[in-house]
């Protein structure tokens, strides 16, 4: 019983959980043995359960011997308030205290700490400390300033980060708006290379802002180890620092009518057979196309670079000097043919040096990521000027053995990955296999990793969606080597990462939206719209039976959609061919497929109710398309601040772009649309859907939105 309390002390005092409460609000307990593991990765000098009571001494006396926390936030408008841990015997010691603002200004104080407020008396082991409370006494700028405190002759460096006390809102989308998702590889015109690229964003955008929309969804576009034999999934990127050269516009290098090699390629017949099968495919064939698109590029930086003039590539590198960091990395795994953790030792510590790869490979990364950076950025200037800003969404984290994990090895913690405990979407868990941030190790760097993906982005969007926002709560991690299920939370600083997202959002002037579906905590939902980060609402999950069946009131601060891209398109979801579909990959036994379509049954009888009583729906109507154009009016009438339509919903598209924890081989992220965009533009069904959405929204003026949530609640 008192290892049990020992090990329970060691996790607390780690930030981990020893048990949470599942999708149905059942305790649930994790191992002995897990907890053990993620202890041992977060730094406990445990090596056994025996070593436990040592470690938990051991721990206690360095969060005790820590003068100031890493990160001290201050909402704007307050002062700043700094925790001081001072051992008693220091209490008449000077304390000086030096603060750097981001502006170069500097404030010097100095006074008694016996002097200062006590908050807090302890003993740890054997040793008296009192917490004492420092305020600045001047409100400090927004920003993020350096803090030094001494006290005698301990002295401690610390971040101290004011930021708005909300994220924007409203202020982004002046008004109620709609706007279109299609993945970015199943978008394609006439003259796509087989996949979209950003030249077909571009006038996916364009498209939009005709027809009245105000946002174009996006999922990730970030680097991909091609050359490694990486898989296509938006979601497990190499870096988050890094766009993917897949998407590249190749008609639009601006040096390539001058490359005359580049349009000898350009002009082979094989080459022109080859794109035109690639048009021809029902599929994406990632590896051909990226292969087709590396001879170009290859052949327009070398011409580029013998050119001798490298003036507008030199600004790029100036401005983003890990460019060259990340295009050795990409040519010595090219010529090693391994990813990073199969490398010589010394390269692996992230000593790449000249002689290591190829100086053309490096060249072509090189080039590939400037000319990627320009056509993003002016396609976010365009969508801008337009009025239909880009969309785009965050992923979670990155392959453990990509770039950023070997730039940052402090950071990622080996032998864990994040992902999520059992529930009714996937009932053995889930596992992600990306390594997750040490919490600490994020904070005594002031966050500058995070911060960095985090501005590439808000840098090119108007919208910014952070997938499974409960990361800045906390994250489920699983030990190598165990099941999903025997995973285990832990913490991460709320309010200090969310303090990150409100000053980045108002410097960027970009709205935040956080995916927070499924099993959130009430706590973590209740911070969201504190510190205004837009919610999610996705008619499935919304759904109430019983006495109160209907569609729960759709609140003003969120995105509201039908669907999302890990869901069944509505016509499927409507009926049941993406249960069809789970069973036959031995997804889901025959009992639960029973369940899942008993479940399914009292949604769609929730959703009529509601929708004809709202006199949205008439008594005689129940197909997909019927009950979507009603859903559509009503989420298009409510307070949302945004409604999203998955344009493959509006042709009746039954096969999903991903379907989570199908085989190897199942098509996920590789189906293009059933329909080019000349196609789907001019299509009246498609046309006349968002015409009256586009209708329904103008008619909603502020003043009603206010109180209006399509039910005549608020939540």
């Amino acid at each position: 019983m008192n290892d049990n309390r020992n090990l329970h002390e060691l996790a607390r005092l780690h930030g981990v959980q020893t048990s949470y409460e599942d999708a149905e609000h059942k305790a649930r307990f994790a191992r002995p043995e897990a907890v053990l593991a993620v202890l041992q990765a977060l730094g406990a000098s445990a090596r056994t359960f025996q070593d436990i009571p040592g470690a938990v001494r051991e721990r206690r006396q360095q969060i005790w011997r820590t003068l100031i926390e890493p990160v001290t936030v201050a909402w704007h408008g307050t002062h700043a308030a700094v925790k001081l841990r001072i051992p008693a015997a220091c209490l008449r010691e000077p304390g000086r205290w030096e603060l750097e603002c981001e502006n170069g200004d500097e404030q010097v104080y100095s006074g008694r700490v016996d002097e200062l407020q006590t908050t807090c008396r302890r003993v740890v082991e054997g040793v008296r400390y009192l917490v004492k409370r420092l305020v600045l006494p001047e409100r400090l700028p927004l920003g993020y300033h350096r803090l030094r405190v001494e006290v005698g002759r301990v002295s401690a460096h610390g971040m101290v980060l004011v930021a708005p006390s909300q994220a924007c809102g409203p202020e982004v989308l002046d008004e109620p708006s709609w706007g279109v998702f299609l993945p970015l590889y199943a978008l394609h015109r006439q003259s796509s290379w087989g996949a979209g690229d950003l030249g077909d964003q571009a006038e996916m955008v364009r498209w939009t802002a005709a027809q009245g929309g105000k946002a174009v969804g996006m999922l990730p576009i970030l680097a991909t180890l091609w050359e490694l034999g990486e898989g296509p999934s938006p979601y497990e990127p190499t870096s988050r620092l890094f766009w993917n050269e897949f998407y590249l516009d190749v008609s639009r290098l601006p040096n390539l009518s001058q490359c005359a090699p580049a349009k000898h390629i350009l002009n082979q017949p094989r080459f022109r057979e080859g794109l035109q099968a690639m048009r021809a495919s029902s599929l994406v064939d990632y590896a051909r196309q990226v292969a087709a698109k590396r001879q170009i590029v290859s052949a327009v930086a070398q011409g580029y670079f013998a050119s001798g003039d490298r003036s507008s590539l030199d600004s790029y590198v100036r401005h983003q000097p890990l460019s060259e960091v990340f295009a050795r990395f990409r040519a010595a795994g090219e010529r090693l043919g391994v990813h990073w953790n199969r490398w010589p030792e010394r390269m692996q510590r992230g000593d790449v040096q000249r002689g290591d790869y190829d100086q053309r490979d490096y060249q072509c990364y090189l080039y590939s990521q400037w000319q990627m950076q320009e056509q993003v950025a002016q396609l976010a200037d365009d969508a801008r000027r337009a009025g239909a800003g880009l969309y785009m969404d965050f992923p979670l984290g990155v392959r453990g053995d990509g770039f950023d994990a070997w730039l940052e090895q402090d950071l990622f913690v080996g032998k864990m990955s994040v992902g999520s405990p059992p529930d009714a979407f996937a009932r053995a868990g889930q596992n992600w296999r990306f390594p997750p941030i040490d919490p600490q190790q994020q904070r005594q760097a002031g966050y500058r990793y995070f911060l960095s993906c985090l501005r590439r982005h808000l840098a090119v969007s108007r919208i910014l969606r952070l997938d499974h926002v409960m990361g800045v709560h906390r994250l489920y991690w699983i030990p190598e080597g165990m099941d999903a299920a025997d995973g285990v939370y832990v913490r991460y600083p709320r309010e200090e990462m969310l303090a990150l997202l409100t000053l980045e959002s108002h410097r960027h002037q970009a709205m935040i939206v956080g995916e927070n579906l499924g099993t959130v905590p009430d706590i973590v939902n209740q911070a969201m719209q504190r510190r205004r980060v837009h919610s999610m609402y996705v008619v499935p999950f919304e759904t109430a039976s019983g006495r109160a069946a209907g569609l729960k009131p759709i609140p003003a601060d969120c995105v509201a959609s039908m669907n999302t891209h890990d869901l069944a398109p509505w016509e499927a979801y409507w009926n049941d061919l993406d249960i069809d579909e789970r069973v036959r990959l031995g997804l889901l036994s025959p009992s639960q497929a029973t369940a899942m379509r008993k479940d399914r049954q009292a949604a769609r009888r929730a959703i009529t109710t509601d929708l004809r009583r709202r006199r949205l729906l008439d008594a005689g109507q129940a197909q997909a398309l019927d009950v979507l154009q009603a859903c559509l009016s009503l989420l298009g009438a409510s307070s949302a601040r945004l409604v999203m339509v998955n344009l493959e919903d509006l042709w009746r598209q039954t096969q999903g772009q991903n379907l989570p924890g199908a085989p190897q081989d199942y098509p996920n992220w590789r189906r293009k649309a059933r329909y080019s965009l000349e196609e789907f533009s001019r299509m009246p069904q498609v046309v006349s859907l968002l015409d009256r959405l586009n209708q329904v929204r103008r008619e909603r003026s502020p003043s009603t939105l206010a109180a209006h949530d399509g039910r005549g609640a608020s939540r």
